[in-house]
């Protein structure tokens, strides 16, 4: 199927960290082809911009929150479901370092494995539970957004690591559990790029080579409307964009 045939006008995406970064630029690709966006992210200020910005060429709602807070995540979805009636995608793009700098593993605490685990896992599995009811009306797809951390062992990387193969192990655990239902799970590795998430995780790192989100979030697009079963695991750097 080609890219352009797959997102449908009037269909409506859920994007979590929306604020900055991948989110902002996955919500701009998608308002780009006409899907309605409802977008979530801790920084009010940051989400009202980028949602006045959307509002230019699409439907938006903005809901700031952390995801991590159960009763955000139940009162986006109750918002979602009263002003578009249906959602098609979800992608958990939120997350946390834990810690900027990240520690070694040797001295993480107990506090920020919490909080990591918290935020990177649970938090976007509470997101897909309250989510699921509309997703299988439509025959959904949800994202949940990875990193190489969490199948590579790098030095400080460990906390933030195993959250994101623990977020990889749910979202396969998942897809097994909803084969058959029309909803299908994705994971997305979208390699290292130019943020200030990775700032904060390596500072003082020159990271100007790197790609930025407006160059990778049009490989997250390829990889939704790629033909895939149930579940699927993509590189978005290392996707052929031409094949889609």
């Amino acid at each position: 199927m080609n890219i352009d045939d797959w997102f449908e006008r009037g269909h409506v995406a859920l994007i979590t960290g929306a604020s900055k970064g991948l989110g902002r630029a996955v919500a701009m690709e998608l308002a780009g082809r006409g899907l309605r966006v409802a977008l979530t992210a801790r920084g009010n200020d940051e989400l009202e911009r980028v949602a006045a910005e959307l509002a230019q060429r699409t439907d938006v709602l903005a809901l700031p929150g952390d995801v991590a807070d159960l009763s955000h995540v139940h009162a986006l979805v109750v918002a979602v479901e009263e002003r578009f009636g249906r959602l098609d995608l979800l992608v958990n793009n939120a997350s946390t370092l834990g810690r900027s700098p990240m520690p070694a593993l040797q001295n993480v605490s107990p506090a920020t494995f919490d909080r990591l685990f918290m935020t990177n896992v649970f938090a976007p599995l509470h997101l897909i539970q309250h989510s699921l009811p509309l997703l299988r009306d439509s025959g959904g797809t949800i994202v949940n957004v990875s990193s190489d951390a969490g199948v590579n062992a790098y030095p400080g990387w460990g906390g933030y690591g195993a959250s994101k193969a623990a977020l990889e192990h749910v979202s396969r655990t998942l897809a097994a559990e909803l084969e058959g239902s029309g909803v299908t799970v994705i994971v997305a590795d979208p390699g290292d790029m130019n943020t200030e998430m990775h700032r904060d995780a390596e500072p003082g790192v020159d990271l100007s080579g790197l790609p930025l989100p407006e160059n990778v979030a049009p490989a997250l697009l390829a990889a939704i409307a790629a033909p895939r079963a149930a579940f699927a695991r993509f590189t978005l750097q290392a996707l052929d964009l031409a094949a889609v």
